[in-house]
């Protein structure tokens, strides 16, 4: 399994989450519980391998961090979209940009243009063109933003 399907998971359970309102850890540990996964692998390719222990410490850790940084990151995703109300965005257009930007803010091995074409290629991929273009305008205006000195500096002596 690759960090992007591990990302795709992550996802899958944050979005399920916002549904069921179970603590992040009982929500792991049950989807990605041997027999409930399996059943899954039929419905969608990305159940197809199982996450190594590197993935699973992955998916754990957004999830959980997600979970922990809601309202944060809710705040985060107000103000930047601009003529929206948070209540109009799907509930997987922020269950997407939500872990997009907690991988910007508290991950260190994951760059944030990477961050963001992987949460644009989910958003296609689960909810259309449309969707994808909205999360690739919410999540570059938030990361153009949070550019810290150094990194201005870096890009101008490019």
């Amino acid at each position: 399994m690759t960090r992007a399907n591990a990302r795709e998971l992550a996802i899958h359970l944050i979005y399920g989450r916002d549904f069921t309102g179970e603590e992040p850890e009982t929500v792991v540990a049950t989807r990605l519980n041997r027999d409930y996964y399996q059943k899954l692998s039929g419905e969608n390719e990305v159940y197809s391998e199982r996450p190594s222990r590197a993935q699973l410490s992955y998916i754990d850790r957004v999830v959980s961090g997600v979970a922990n940084r809601e309202d944060d990151l809710n705040e985060q995703i107000q103000k930047y979209a601009i003529g929206w109300d948070i209540s109009r965005i799907s509930r997987l257009a922020r269950s997407i940009m939500q872990l997009a930007m907690y991988e910007i803010l508290y991950l260190d091995d994951v760059p944030t243009g990477v961050a963001i074409s992987e949460a644009v290629r989910i958003a296609k991929k689960y909810d259309g063109d449309d969707t994808g273009a909205f999360v690739n305008g919410i999540l570059g205006a938030f990361a153009r933003d949070k550019k810290t000195p150094e990194t201005v500096k870096a890009e101008a002596s490019e």
